[in-house]
């Protein structure tokens, strides 16, 4: 137990890092401004529209760090700052996002199969921690169903670990078509494409982390169910 208290905590130190990296990444290439002149809007309806998409929206939501593509609606929802700035940050921002738009249209595999299975995942990730804080109180009070139903929780959880890895591919082939577009149809300058590189590669570091996070904490859920048996 208290080799994986150690391991958390490290998670957790490198996960502030790689976070508090990502946001001044953002910041710095937010002050490198874009030769072309467009706006992530115009990024983003350009790559769409170089890729074919028609049938795809760019719209704005707010807050920070809060774009994402909506493959229900068909939306690359930009924050208001990417939406709206005309810098590397933004431009990579933009270009990641329709990135996913990209996959959907071309059926891409990993995509396909995270969203096939975001339903399921939305339903554990909202029973997990309850349904094994119920069966360790229940072992403990020595409940012979308590360890099935642990059982049952740890099996919820490792639907949202199995959904964290899955992600990771679909996140990096994102930045890639992103980075390829932006550099093969001459959208930014070389300056400006090591900074979108560089931000994208921070974003990607986030997932990462947190995929592991989710590991070592199934893993230690199954160990203290082996110790049970």
């Amino acid at each position: 137990m208290i080799g994986y208290y150690i391991l958390a905590g490290i998670i957790f130190l490198v996960s502030m890092y790689v976070s508090n990296k990502l946001k001044s990444k953002f910041k710095k290439y937010s002050q490198t401004r874009l030769q072309n002149g467009m706006s992530g809007k115009e990024i983003a309806e350009k790559m769409l529209s170089d890729n074919g998409i028609t049938d795809v929206q760019v719209i704005s939501v707010a807050g920070q760090l809060t774009d994402h593509y909506n493959p229900a609606t068909k939306t690359v929802n930009l924050s208001e700052p990417v939406y709206e700035q005309r810098n590397a940050a933004a431009a990579a921002v933009a270009a990641h996002e329709c990135g996913h738009a990209v996959q959907h249209a071309t059926a891409y595999s990993w995509l396909k199969l995270r969203s096939a299975i975001v339903p399921a995942v939305g339903i554990s990730s909202k029973l997990s921690n309850f349904v094994i804080m119920a069966g360790l109180i229940l072992s403990v009070s020595g409940s012979l169903i308590g360890n099935t139903i642990f059982l049952v929780g740890i099996i919820l959880f490792a639907m949202t670990t199995v959904f964290a890895f899955i992600t990771l591919p679909v996140e990096f082939d994102a930045s890639k078509r992103a980075l390829v577009w932006l550099e093969t149809n001459n959208m930014v300058t070389k300056e400006e494409h090591a900074g979108a590189k560089d931000a994208l590669k921070w974003a990607a570091r986030t997932y990462v982390v947190a995929a592991l996070g989710s590991l070592a904490t199934l893993l230690y859920f199954i160990s203290i169910f082996l110790g049970r048996r």
